[in-house]
């Protein structure tokens, strides 16, 4: 392939997560030379794999949905069929707390939105006058829109659009959780009409629940490496990148330690913190640089709990209501059997807990749902303190653009304006925006392979 560029050096990406991989796929797919640096021993960054006992497991769990168009034809690119990868289910929600069911929704084979309101419509667990509200609110989705400015909370969103407290505490406010990592009360309005509207509004296809059978580092992150080194591209483990080199007001490199890597252009797709680190001392950047430094974190905590393989729920996962716990995974699909997944989402006491204290909490709460359950054989716990930025009103106003001020500096990861909420789709959307503008400026031939 002949692909000539305007500048000399490769594309340098810092940052192995899904935004960096997904930028270092599209580029190198083109045949530009591309070289990744991850501080880390491994690739995939807030969704990766480890090990716990004899099993590969996540840092966190992480749900795919069928509104992942960017993701899906990205695992498409590297050779990961989704259709062989992820396990395919129309959307099904089932909710409880101590006393038993709380809520079940199913969405049938309809046309979107059809499907959603038929599922509102027929859901087990609502008062007429709940169905009645919530069908009104479904219906009146596709017009509700709020710019940044005029933000307000999901709280105050589902207060305005008459929900009671019934579809409140049982139907909105766990997926406002499971959606922006930010409880009803603190969270943007704005991101959950975007997020609701991606899912439901489309294709019913959509909302469909797409369940990995694999660990998340054998899903995505090792054949996007495969793909990049198999075209020429070098990919960099342990490698902490420590500053941009900056001259005549142009990023024509990066300093790993004390190595010099002189690039043609170089990707930002790390974490916002450590994006903040990496553009210190560039004035063109001051601005972007206050508004990461007032973007704010969200926590995520996952629990593993390993019990007998015969531990098993009737779908592959439940909403847990009023407890620490907030969602329960099954990780059956992953061929796990007997293997349960905790999330608890967004800020709250738990996080202050030792160890202990959380997991015999948890412990306590799913004995209490599943008397029949016995204790688990062991646990493994895992704190995010900075999982996701935090979804409040108005936090668009503080994302920044893929391109930069300055020119040759890209920033890609899920905190950027994507327009969605901190999920998997936005960061790979976002790498692939900064690798699609780059291409544009850089290449005068480019056949893709």
């Amino acid at each position: 392939m002949a692909v000539a560029s305007r500048s000399s050096g490769p594309v340098v990406i810092v940052g192995g997560g899904w935004a960096g991989l997904a930028a270092a796929v599209e580029l190198a797919s083109y045949g530009v030379q591309v070289r990744l640096f991850e501080a880390a021993r491994q690739l995939g960054g807030r969704a990766r794999s480890l090990r716990f006992n004899d099993l590969a497991v996540d840092n966190g769990q992480h749900l795919m949905i069928g509104a992942y168009r960017a993701t899906l034809a990205l695992m498409d690119k590297v050779g990961r069929s989704p259709r062989k990868t992820l396990q395919r289910q129309t959307l099904g929600l089932s909710l409880r707390d101590r006393k038993g069911p709380r809520l079940a929704l199913r969405t049938p084979r309809l046309p979107a939105p059809l499907h959603l309101l038929a599922g509102l419509m027929t859901a087990r667990g609502l008062s007429l006058r709940d169905r009645r509200q919530a069908i009104r609110f479904g219906r009146r989705l596709a017009g509700l829109t709020l710019d940044a400015d005029g933000d307000i909370s999901v709280r105050a969103l589902l207060h305005s659009e008459q929900q009671t407290p019934a579809l409140v505490r049982g139907l909105w406010n766990p997926l406002c959780l499971a959606m922006l990592n930010t409880p009803p009360r603190r969270a943007s309005a704005r991101l959950f009409l975007a997020a609701l509207k991606e899912t439901f509004l489309a294709l019913r296809a959509h909302s469909d629940l797409l369940i990995p059978t694999l660990d998340l580092g054998r899903l995505l992150p090792s054949p996007c490496a495969d793909f990049v080194e198999a075209r020429g591209g070098r990919i960099e483990l342990g490698c902490r990148v420590n500053r941009l080199h900056v001259h005549h007001n142009r990023v024509q490199g990066v300093w790993v330690g004390e190595r010099l890597i002189r690039a043609s252009q170089v990707i930002v797709a790390t974490h916002p913190v450590h994006c903040r680190r990496l553009l210190e001392n560039q004035g063109a950047l001051r601005s972007i640089r206050d508004k990461l430094t007032a973007l704010g974190s969200e926590p995520i905590v996952t629990l593993y709990l390993q019990y007998p393989p015969s531990v098993r729920l009737p779908q592959a996962m439940t909403g847990l209501l009023d407890g620490t716990a907030q969602w329960l995974f099954d990780r059956r699909l992953c061929g796990q059997p007997g293997l349960m997944a905790v999330v608890i989402s967004g800020r709250g006491e738990h996080m202050a807990w030792e160890r202990d204290r959380l997991v015999q909490t948890v412990c306590d709460e799913l004995r209490a749902a599943f008397p029949h359950w016995p204790q688990p054989g062991s646990t493994l716990l895992i704190r995010e303190k900075r999982a996701t930025f935090s979804c409040t009103p108005g936090v668009d106003r503080l994302r920044p653009a893929n391109r930069t001020p300055l020119p040759g500096c890209w920033l890609a990861g899920d905190y950027t304006d994507t327009g969605l909420p901190a999920t998997l789709e936005g960061a790979v959307r976002s790498g692939l925006s900064c690798a699609g503008e780059i291409l544009q400026q850089e290449l005068v031939n480019c056949n893709p392979t």
